[in-house]
């Protein structure tokens, strides 16, 4: 072994360069060939060996770099992932060992650095010194350009900084350029602070180190073709610190445009202020503006709305002449959505209507017909008779019902199991694919184990527990990890021993740390005990596999598979009928309980119990009549806002403990959780970054009720907590069996007030489709709703924008069954405070907005009874939302409808 190749095993680094600059090429080319020898054997050392690993792999890059002669090599070779086992690399060590390279080597090396767009950034020190070396044109790709914006200095030094350097006229043009801006420039946009970059690149430019067109040019190019929020928001601050003068804004009009018309808020709110300033000075034509107007009058954003309203009177005010051109696109606005937009744009008509010509007005009068009922009275009097809309008779659109689908059967071809079986081990998948991929390993461990063993070892070679000789590691990892198939792999190849096996699938306890745990320990249970099973005594298949997708199981199927096991004289392993039972339909099924009841077994015997009169839920699966509100039971993670109500439904302990007694005698350990309420002090919980999903609910897929109780908490945090993704169980709670109850219209309620617009997707979709099937209480709903937005666990303005959502998708009447019960409440003052007065019902911050959606919900969808309180809240005196928004809902009740809501 050559004193190279120590160093390097050792992982001496800095020994690395003073051993390869004595070599010659021949020496070189020799140590090359046993440097890629370590390299592969470097690729299988396990994660056990990660710190040898890093000091190994930083030698080799400076040793192979140093030995390889071609430049696309050595390329490679410094930007290897395998050999990039930490985020930077030994630039110095690097540079000293290629420094005696030729000048053009060096840059052809540096500019194929540049060119890996994975790496380019990281590498950006020893890529910039490859070309003082090398005196070569600096590169300008993405990566570069990142690196070069990061290595720069902050705050105080950053202007001298690029004053002084010599690439500044290069680089800064490229900073507009790339994909994503780099990530300095979005973290320090502060536009009043004088060190930051907008303001720096703005001094730049105005002492003529940067050409100021080129990047005014740049910023408006990058502004015009849109990107994330934060890399806009540099830009716009960018350009307001430009401060650009008229002749600049009226060169780039056509920009202005298209940034006003399709541009996110903030850049169509600069662009509007500019074109605002163009058609006032009168450097705007009148024709372009209208032409801009029928864009900006239909923007979503309210506010971009009622200024470009505001910037049309002006112009009118200035120039009578123009109304002719403007005043038709003003009355397009009539049928904007929002009641204030449409009312806005009638008083604007309304005031240079004199000013029209008579051939033009039958047109702006004949737009009348898409105000909303509110305004007709008042377009009566200024246009005359309006003609009617003509609608059409309402119907309500709802998605069709989901339809079930059949879960597919086991891959009978053993080559097509152990490639499913490796994806979920690489990548665990959904609850149809797990359930397949499990019951067809237990089916081949019954036919042929052998085959079955000698097909999944060299499938699964990578895992890290066939390379691991300590059996006690293996084991302690198995016994306290959840791993998907892994545990049932590694059982049948036999890398944890059967011991553990028996231990834990015996043991199966259901951790209480979140509400998730029992869940959790289910699946668990399952798997360990199948592992155990295909170890030892295969069963021939599995009875909880699902017969659908959702995890539903017909009780007939589950007869023919205990009569097949009866057949095969097999043992039913406990965790698998449990599971089974759980799964099966409870709906009237006389056939599959006769059949049962004629097989005789005993875990028939328990099936006909189940299915029938004598065999009632357990306590967990009955129908809570009003479970506790996450705010009140949330313990240490979400403190308490309301003083918790004694719960009537409580049983005494007697009664519990007989309950809980009866499932103990039943079920396995793992399922004792099914005789106990929901946990009422929720703890950190981390479930998310596991098994989740449809592997939870397939659980107890007859069970919705039970399963939403114990993830309401999970639509709560999205409410409360501005928490991502809590609202997934939702859809999947919406599709599958069971009554619907008081916890799933909690869920659902505190879905719709969601932080993220994602999240109320997923409740608006859960809505719908529990309308579809029928299955949708209004009512219940619409008091959640209520309480929630009063005991302000949810904000009203998600939950207008979730309603406003749902009825755009033709489902008006649902929204309004829904949104009418909640209106009351949410109506009534608040009880008087000690000391103070009460809360009028104006004061309920954005009561307006969910007036306006049910409002335009009875306009479309047909009349209703009456609301108390909302006469005596139409009727207040001012012009406020509320009042305003209260009037045209009472308006459109009492004027009813000639359609009818469902």
């Amino acid at each position: 072994m050559s004193a190279l190749l120590d160093a390097v095993r050792a992982g001496r680094v800095a020994a690395v360069p003073g051993l390869v600059k004595p070599l010659t090429a021949v020496e070189r080319k020799a140590e090359l060939a046993a440097l890629k020898a370590l390299r592969a054997e470097l690729r299988d050392w396990g994660f056990r060996r990660w710190q040898e690993r890093q000091q190994v792999g930083c030698a080799l890059v400076v040793a192979g770099a140093g030995c390889l002669t071609g430049a696309a090599a050595a390329a490679a070779w410094i930007s290897a992932r395998d050999l990039r086992v930490s985020s930077s690399l030994p630039h110095r060590l690097l540079i000293e060992v290629l420094a005696d390279r030729d000048p053009r080597w060096l840059g052809d090396v540096a500019h194929r650095l540049a060119d890996r767009a994975s790496t380019a950034a990281l590498d950006y020190r020893l890529i910039t010194e490859l070309v003082r070396l090398a005196g070569c044109q600096v590169p300008t790709t993405d990566g570069y350009v990142h690196g070069w914006a990061a290595a720069l200095p902050s705050h105080g030094e950053l202007l001298p900084a690029l004053r002084a350097d010599p690439d500044v006229r290069i680089m800064v043009p490229r900073l507009f350029e790339t994909a994503e801006l780099s990530g300095p420039l979005a973290w320090q946009n502060d536009p009043d602070e004088a060190h930051h970059w907008p303001s720096v690149l703005a001094v730049l430019a105005d002492e003529g180190v940067v050409e100021r067109r080129v990047l005014v040019d740049a910023t408006v190019a990058r502004l015009l073709r849109g990107g994330r929020p934060g890399a806009l928001t540099f830009f716009l601050r960018l350009l307001r610190r430009l401060t650009l003068t008229a002749e600049e804004e009226r060169d780039r009009t056509a920009d202005w445009t298209g940034m006003a018309a399709d541009g996110p808020v903030a850049v169509a709110g600069h662009a509007q202020e500019v074109l605002g300033r163009l058609a006032l000075s009168g450097a705007l034509p009148v024709r372009s503006l209208a032409d801009l107007s029928a864009s900006m009058l239909f923007r979503p954003e309210k506010k971009l709305v009622r200024a470009q309203l505001v910037l049309l009177g002006k112009v009118l005010r200035a120039d009578a002449g123009a109304a002719g051109e403007l005043l038709p696109v003003v009355a397009e606005a009539f049928g904007h959505e929002d009641t204030d937009v449409q009312e806005r744009a009638l008083k604007l008509v309304a005031r240079h209507l004199p000013a029209l010509d008579a051939d033009r007005r039958p047109e702006v009068a004949g737009a009348a017909a898409l105000l909303s009922p509110v305004h007709h009275s008042r377009a009566g009097e200024i246009f005359g008779d309006i003609p009617s809309a003509g609608a059409a008779p309402y119907v309500e659109i709802l998605p069709p019902v989901p339809e079930r689908v059949a879960l597919a059967p086991a891959p009978a071809d053993l080559a097509e199991l152990v490639e499913e079986v490796a994806a979920l081990i690489a990548t665990p998948g959904e609850m149809p694919a797990f359930e397949r991929a499990l019951d067809g390993l237990v089916r081949h461990a019954y036919r042929d184990r052998v085959a079955l063993v000698g097909a999944l070892r060299p499938a699964l070679a990578g895992c890290w527990w066939l390379e691991d000789e300590d059996r006690r590691d293996r084991d302690q990892w198995f016994t306290r990890n959840i791993c998907d198939l892994e545990v049932v792999a590694a059982a049948l190849l036999d890398r944890v021993s059967t011991r553990t096996l028996h231990a834990s699938s015996n043991q199966g306890k259901a951790g209480r740390s979140c509400a998730h745990s029992p869940l959790v320990g289910v699946i668990d249970a399952r798997l360990r005990e199948a592992a155990y099973l295909v170890h030892a005594e295969p069963p021939p298949f599995l009875l909880a596999t699902p017969g659908w997708e959702t995890g539903a199981l017909d009780a007939g199927v589950l007869v023919e598979r205990l009569r097949e096991y009866r057949r095969l004289g097999a043992t039913p392993g406990p965790a698998d009928f449990a599971q089974a039972l759980l799964r099966v339909d409870r709906g009237d099924d006389p056939a599959a309980v006769r059949a049962a009841v004629e097989l005789g077994t005993p875990e028939a015997d328990r099936l006909v119990a189940w299915l029938t009169a004598d065999g009632a839920p357990v306590p967990a699966l009955r129908p809570m009549a009003e479970p506790p509100r996450p705010a009140e039971v949330a313990g240490t993670v979400w403190p308490s806002r309301t003083r918790r109500e004694p719960d009537k439904t409580e049983t005494t302990e007697k009664t519990e403990r007989e309950e809980l007694s009866s499932v103990w005698r039943k079920f396995p350990e793992s399922f004792h959780w099914l005789g106990r309420p929901a946990p009422r002090t929720v703890q950190a919980c981390y479930h998310w970054n596991g098994m989740r999903g449809s592997h939870w609910t397939a659980v107890l897929p007859q069970d919705r009720e039970a399963l939403a109780a114990r993830l309401l908490t999970e639509s709560a945090s999205s409410a409360r907590d501005d928490q991502r993704g809590g609202n997934w169980w939702l859809p999947l709670l919406a599709e599958i069996g069971g009554p619907v109850g008081r916890c799933l219209h909690r869920g659902l309620a505190y879905g719709l007030g969601a932080r993220h617009p994602q999240d109320r997707l997923s409740a608006v979709d859960a809505l719908l489709v529990l309308a579809a099937r029928g299955e949708l209480s209004g009512p219940m709903l619409g008091e959640e709703l209520a309480a929630l937005v009063i005991s302000t666990d949810m904000k009203i303005n998600r939950l207008a924008d979730a309603a406003r959502t749902a009825a755009a998708t033709g489902a008006y009447g649902t929204v309004a069954s829904v949104l009418l019960p909640a209106l009351p409440a949410l109506m009534a003052p608040e009880p008087a405070a000690p000391g103070g007065g009460s809360r009028t019902a104006a004061a309920l911050p954005g009561l307006g907005e969910i007036l306006s959606v049910a409002a335009d919900c009875v306009e479309r969808g047909g009349g209703s009874e009456e609301i108390p309180g909302l006469a005596e809240l139409a009727g207040r005196r001012g012009t406020s939302q509320v009042i305003t928004q209260a009037s045209r809902l009472l308006i459109a009740i009492r004027q009813g409808s000639d359609h009818s809501a469902p």
